[in-house]
């Protein structure tokens, strides 16, 4: 029977599998000759396209998607209307939940699906760092935290244990979603069922229990840790969760449910003959309250460093265009890069730490004048706006000049089915585009 359907799976993969899954083996290998779920998650307040099919039980504004469906070329994805991520992958940051107000770290962030997530959670409010040690995957990372509007996250790109001495005890919560072998992406990825040898899950192990180590570090007393890979076999889960917690007496497992999913008594395996999704895995962890070594949590605006502060000129320049095209307070207080940012409060320690972005991307002074970021637009959209059709917004995404109301002067957000897809400047019926060059799409 199990050879009838094993196909191209290493055999050896196979034979991992035969203690976990029992009798239920060829039911969950007949399950990869079925399609790969897709979803996608919705941005907080808007609404998911008309598309979509049911939501994913276990995840805020989760939606399964059609196979076939061309969700990622429309315009609407590039303005962060949502997120395409696999349904199961979206358990991590639902089992860890950060609240408002929260300092969370995504220690393996790239490309930043449960960043994102975890953005969402927060509400804005509180800090988000996400770091991804590989510096063309940070791009990635941040370019999709700027999609989703993200204004209270910082990216970063260094290997956990150049952080871990940096900022130790400094996060209420931490995901570490830890590079794994990849056996539960077999069935979207097949090519990858090749890459798997017997020895890679030691070899995954070695390298994700060295993260954790580094993860535990930067964690605050009484604060929480989700661990998660897209794997099954127990080496990488369960087997560097022990040995995590044997080296580190002062963690726990936190049994915990999500909706849809089988309580656990502090990890969990997602299985694709019993749920519509890939395979993943999820432990939830918890630091002891008490533990002498780490500093006390410090305040907003205690003791932190600062970024360099913004001229009187060029924060007057910045406020006053704010202050015209939304109705909502800004704080143009720091520059970074150049550009003129609202950072995020309190900071971690960013000396020495290779940083991409930092908070909201204001906008940046040429000469005299104040010139919005694309970040800010995908942000919230101006006061001042032009609303297109989808076809006038792909021409728009593309570079192209459209026409305007007479009447409309300076910059606006031109805008589809309510959200910004970025700026341009009004003038004389025209709309002189500002859609940044690296992202048009001709």
């Amino acid at each position: 029977m199990i050879n009838d359907v094993n196909r191209d799976f290493p055999q050896g993969w196979i034979e991992q599998l035969m203690p976990l899954l029992g009798p239920s083996l060829p039911d969950f290998l007949h399950s990869y000759e079925e399609p790969p779920a897709r979803g996608l998650r919705v941005r907080t307040e808007t609404q998911p396209p008309a598309e979509v099919g049911e939501p994913v039980p276990w995840a805020e504004n989760a939606y399964y998607m059609p196979l076939d469906s061309a969700f990622g070329a429309h315009p609407l994805h590039e303005a962060g209307a949502y997120y395409l991520q696999e349904p199961s992958a979206m358990a991590a940051a639902a089992a860890l939940h950060p609240q408002p107000g929260e300092r969370v770290l995504d220690l393996c962030a790239a490309p930043g699906g449960k960043s994102t997530q975890l953005a969402a959670y927060l509400r804005n409010d509180g800090l988000l760092v996400c770091n991804e040690p590989v510096p063309g995957r940070a791009q990635i990372l941040s370019r999709n935290i700027e999609r989703m509007g993200v204004p209270n996250a910082v990216v970063v790109s260094m290997l956990p244990e150049q952080l871990s001495g940096r900022w130790p005890g400094f996060f209420d919560k931490i995901l570490v979603d830890a590079p794994c072998s990849g056996e539960g992406m077999f069935r979207r990825h097949p090519e990858t069922r090749q890459e798997w040898t017997p020895a890679s899950p030691a070899g995954c192990a070695q390298r994700q229990s060295h993260i954790l180590r580094h993860a535990a570090l930067m964690l605050r007393p009484g604060g929480m840790l989700a661990y998660s890979t897209c794997t099954f076999n127990p080496i990488e889960n369960e087997g560097v969760i022990e040995g995590f917690l044997r080296e580190h007496p002062g963690f726990s497992p936190v049994p915990f449910s999500l909706p849809g999913l089988p309580e656990c008594g502090g990890t969990l395996r997602l299985w694709p003959h019993q749920i519509r999704g890939e395979g993943h895995f999820v432990a939830l962890l918890r630091k002891d309250e008490e533990d002498a070594a780490l500093p006390e949590k410090k305040k907003k605006g205690q003791d932190m460093p600062s970024l360099p502060a913004v001229g009187k000129a060029e924060a007057a320049a910045a406020s006053a265009f704010l202050k015209e095209h939304y109705d909502l307070p800004f704080s143009p207080d720091a520059l970074f890069a150049g550009k003129i940012i609202q950072a995020p409060d309190p900071l971690p320690p960013l000396q020495g730490v290779k940083t991409l972005r930092v908070g909201l991307q204001l906008g940046e002074m040429k000469g005299r004048v104040f010139v919005p970021d694309h970040a800010l637009a995908l942000y919230r959209a101006s006061c001042s706006y032009v609303a297109l059709s989808e076809d006038e917004a792909r021409l728009y995404q593309a570079g192209q000049t459209l026409p305007a109301p007479e009447a409309l002067r300076g910059f606006c957000t031109p805008m589809l089915d309510d959200l910004a897809l970025g700026w341009a400047k009004a003038s004389d019926g025209q709309l002189k585009n500002h859609y940044p060059k690296g992202l048009r799409r001709y």
